[in-house]
């Protein structure tokens, strides 16, 4: 008997035992009645409104169909594309959904499991809410399952398991999920086909499913990011198989297995101090309270404390009380007041900006490069080659008063990483002018590296943007967001307001570095000059959906905001509707991979190269971007987690030395050589 004449007959057997809705319907009827509802919510969607009798069978959206034989049905044709008949059939078979980042608003419908033939599903990066269906688990075919960046929530279905005999990969990261992860309750509780699994930024809770170690077949685990807590069990080491491990950003507790320590350090990071060993830089400790080097650290650390003590001692004792006082002031975070003469205003000098005075910064002489909607921007060189520097004049009016924007200017004097270029000073003037004092970097934006080369674009010295430079870039830039959407110093997340190409600088070794931070986010500006920025971000593609208005700026719509970002760079295209015939670039990713043309959205530049583009990350990162892009808040990923995954799916052919943190080249005060 053929495979697929052996297959077919199992279906009609799964059926005759197990009676489901609709089946003497068929296949379509049963999409129609009860899958598209379900999955659309209260507003209809665009993509699902091809599922229609209208509509030929082969031009409904993200689907695909097979014949009662098992075989694919052929849609490459021009009869067959033209086909209104096919809607009739009731024998055909659905074979595979694939709607990633399609705008789903709804829920995940008990039938999902009721098609017979139905072998992947593809449902990330959309906003399906409720909880996963218990009959899911029984799918006869199912052997690919990605639910990812959603807001599914309530407890994992243990009959999920009941598809270990066919489930290759398992995806249910970003969402809300909750409880326990349930042990297998069926025959096969090894899964022996399932390569990856992934329940990661979750909210799992309870002790490590010490039932996965027996899970074979299992390649990539990534538990990261949850609620889970007690041990590491010493049998996950014992998992030969296992390339990927995230264990991070849990509760986890004790000693690491030693069979662990070939994982880097970033599986495990978050867990707090209770975890330790390698390769976490937290030793265990014996049972007497001390580590094997604990008592040299106390001495190093005494002998460290003692040299410091001195130093400020003697700096006191020279009289350097000025440059001593700003010092330690910005080492603590905070900053220190210059107060001019005959009421010439006042400087506020942040870290890595002490040698600055009132008197360089007003005497420096500076040349306009560029003019924003709320600030000028001037390149101006101090006396004396001291350098050069950024000012940003803020244009009178656009500015809160001294009271209000006082915080938010040392919110964003304490923003310290290599990646953001550091505000080392701020002036208020006695006639309430304000400058914004950064250090200068005289290199090119993301923006101009992207769409200002090649013939006649000005920028005949540009590098090749291989898919490695250009990775690294968007991790850079993704790197500096997620510091901060941190909070530190005790303060709130910062949120950026104004991500785009233009407000990244890139030098040359590729590293970025992000500009104009927390000017928007932090509400330093006035709301008409805020909103005047967010309409340049809308008409320019970067403004997420629900951002009306500043009140509603986050984290998520800096997220949003960045996975436009990330697309630019995958596909060379400006994000704005204007420049790419009226849609937006998801629009245009949706609708590659619907016509599995996917492979064309990428810039032929960040393609040539690349043998294949699942290996180096190229599709990974894809996927990432749409997620970010998710017109639902909530189901996008965090910079956290975004930066996760650049950091999983670096390209395999890059030279390590690309990413060396000694090319980071990030600067610890104004530069002092003369530009």
């Amino acid at each position: 008997m053929h495979t697929a004449t052996a297959r077919a007959v199992l279906l009609l057997l799964f059926a005759g035992f197990f009676p489901l809705p609709f089946a003497s319907s068929g296949d379509v009827a049963l999409l129609l009645d009860r899958l598209k509802p379900a999955l659309q919510g209260a507003v209809p969607n665009a993509q699902l409104a091809t599922w229609n009798a209208s509509t030929p069978l082969c031009l409904w959206r993200g689907l695909r169909w097979a014949t009662p034989a098992g075989q694919p049905l052929r849609c490459d044709t021009p009869a067959a594309r033209a086909n209104l008949s096919l809607f009739t059939d009731a024998a055909l078979l659905l074979a595979s959904i694939r709607l990633p980042a399609a705008a789903l608003a709804g829920r995940l419908p008990p039938e999902l499991g009721a098609f017979p033939a139905l072998e992947s599903v593809y449902l990330a990066a959309n906003a399906l809410s409720g909880p996963v269906p218990l009959e899911l688990g029984n799918a006869p075919a199912l052997a690919a399952l990605d639910l990812a960046g959603n807001a599914l929530s309530g407890a994992l279905p243990p009959s999920l398991w009941n598809l270990c005999d066919r489930l290759a990969e398992l995806r249910l990261h970003g969402n809300a999920l909750a409880g326990a992860i349930p042990a297998p309750a069926g025959p096969n509780d090894t899964c022996d086909r399932l390569r990856l699994l992934d329940l990661g930024a979750n909210r799992f809770s309870g002790d490590f499913p010490s039932f996965l170690t027996a899970f074979r077949g299992l390649q990539r685990l990534d538990l990261g990011g949850n609620r889970l807590s007690g041990p590491v069990p010493d049998s996950l080491a014992s998992m030969r198989g296992l390339q990927m491990l995230n264990l991070s950003y849990n509760n986890f507790s004790g000693p690491l297995p030693p069979g662990l320590a070939a994982f880097t350090e970033e599986s495990f990071l978050g867990n707090g101090p209770a975890l330790c060993g390698q390769p976490l830089r937290q030793p265990c400790v014996s049972p007497s309270g001390l580590s094997s080097g604990g008592v040299a650290g106390m001495v190093i650390g005494l002998m460290a404390g003692i040299v410091v003590a001195a130093s400020v001692c003697i700096g006191w004792a020279q009289g350097r009380w000025r440059r001593n006082r700003v010092r330690r002031a910005a080492e603590e975070g905070g900053e220190e007041t210059e107060e001019g003469e005959g009421g010439e205003g006042k400087l506020v000098v942040f870290q890595g900006g002490e040698h600055l005075t009132l008197e360089e910064v007003l005497n420096a002489t500076g040349q306009v490069v560029e003019k924003a909607s709320y600030c000028t921007v001037y390149k101006a060189k101090l006396a004396d080659g001291g350098g050069s520097i950024e000012l940003r004049l803020l244009r009178e009016g656009s500015c809160r008063d001294a009271a209000s924007c006082g915080p938010a200017v040392r919110r964003i004097g304490r923003a310290r990483h290599e990646n953001l270029v550091p505000l080392r000073a701020f002036y208020q003037g006695r006639r309430g002018e304000k400058l914004l004092v950064y250090d200068y970097f005289p290199h090119r934006t993301l923006h101009d590296l992207l769409h200002a080369g090649g013939v006649g674009g000005g920028l005949e010295s540009r590098p090749a943007l291989t898919w490695p430079r250009r990775h690294k870039i968007a991790l850079g830039a993704a790197r500096a967001l997620a510091y901060l959407h941190e909070g530190r110093h005790g303060d709130a997340p910062v949120v950026h307001g104004n991500v785009r190409s233009s407000n990244v600088l890139v030098d040359e070794y590729f590293v970025a570095r992000v500009t104009e931070y927390a000017v928007v986010g932090s509400r330093l500006l006035v709301p008409a000059a805020a909103e005047a920025v967010l309409a340049a971000a809308k008409a320019d593609g970067y403004r997420a959906p629900e951002l009306q208005s500043v009140k509603r700026c986050g984290p998520r719509t800096d997220v949003y905001a960045f996975g436009i970002l990330l697309l630019e760079v995958l596909m060379g295209r400006k994000p704005s509707c204007a420049a790419n015939g009226g849609d937006d670039l998801p629009s245009l990713v949706k609708a590659a991979v619907l016509e599995e043309a996917t492979m064309e959205v990428f810039d032929a530049e960040v393609a040539k190269g690349v043998r294949s583009p699942a290996e180096e990350g190229l599709v990974q990162a894809l996927k990432l971007a749409m997620g970010c892009c998710a017109p639902v808040a909530a189901a996008r990923p965090s910079m956290a987690e975004v930066v996760r995954q650049l950091e999983e799916n670096r390209p395999k052919n890059s030279r390590s030395a690309l990413y060396s943190p000694a090319e980071t080249r990030s600067e610890a005060g104004t530069p002092t050589t003369a530009a």
